[in-house]
């Protein structure tokens, strides 16, 4: 399904480069030291995970053609994200995950969860970015491998109940995505960033840690 799915649904697209660039540069950042262990779980094409200047950078999807598009550096590991087994206890500083949970079922997301608990190292965070169910329930099943639901609300609450506790919850923090024919430049997504008045925003970002 994997292949497929990167065949039909995600092919590649310049303006994500563009727009993880300037993501990174401006918000993630400042959230990822350089000593820091980066995981990020359905790296895709790498857009975040060739962003990060980190101690060790490990991306994990289970797409088997992924490895290609990653920088020099980065651990590529083939496989899917229920299975964290490879990793050891309290090594990993920083989780990201960018438009993963809404594929996987409740079940699957508390697993993961679960393992993540294992391997976070104190302090460490787990940062989430997809889809608002609240803000984009138009568009949510156009994606024909969407099995689950979240908002704002519902996936803090789901976050709580599985050990973590909300550090940031910004609701409305990117358009759905960048085939939406809005103009993709740094300039803009900066302002964007920074503008407290957030049109067309209808994918969320919540970062946690453990409790």
């Amino acid at each position: 399904m994997a292949n497929e799915y990167f065949h039909t649904r995600l092919l590649p697209d310049p303006r994500r480069e563009i727009l993880w660039r300037t993501l990174y540069r401006h918000y993630f950042s400042r959230l990822i030291a350089e000593t820091d262990c980066v995981l990020e779980l359905g790296a895709g094409y790498g857009h975040f995970i060739n962003q990060v200047a980190a101690k060790k950078a490990v991306a994990l999807d289970r797409w088997n053609g992924f490895a290609e598009y990653l920088r020099p550096g980065i651990e590529a590991r083939i496989g899917d994200v229920t299975d964290l087994s490879f990793l050891a206890s309290s090594s990993i500083d920083f989780v990201f995950a960018s438009n993963l949970f809404e594929h996987i079922s409740q079940a699957e997301f508390g697993s993961v969860l679960r393992q993540l608990r294992r391997v976070l190292t104190p302090g460490g965070t787990l940062n989430i970015l997809q889809p608002n169910y609240y803000y984009s329930y138009r568009e949510y099943f156009d994606d024909y491998t969407h099995c689950a639901v979240y908002s704002h609300v519902s996936i803090c609450d789901f976050l709580n109940a599985h050990g973590f506790r909300i550090l940031e919850c910004r609701p409305r923090f990117l358009p759905l995505t960048v085939k939406s024919g809005l103009p993709v430049s740094p300039f803009l997504i900066y302002l964007y960033l920074n503008s407290p008045w957030k049109p067309f925003g209808k994918q969320m970002f919540v970062r946690a840690g453990q409790k």
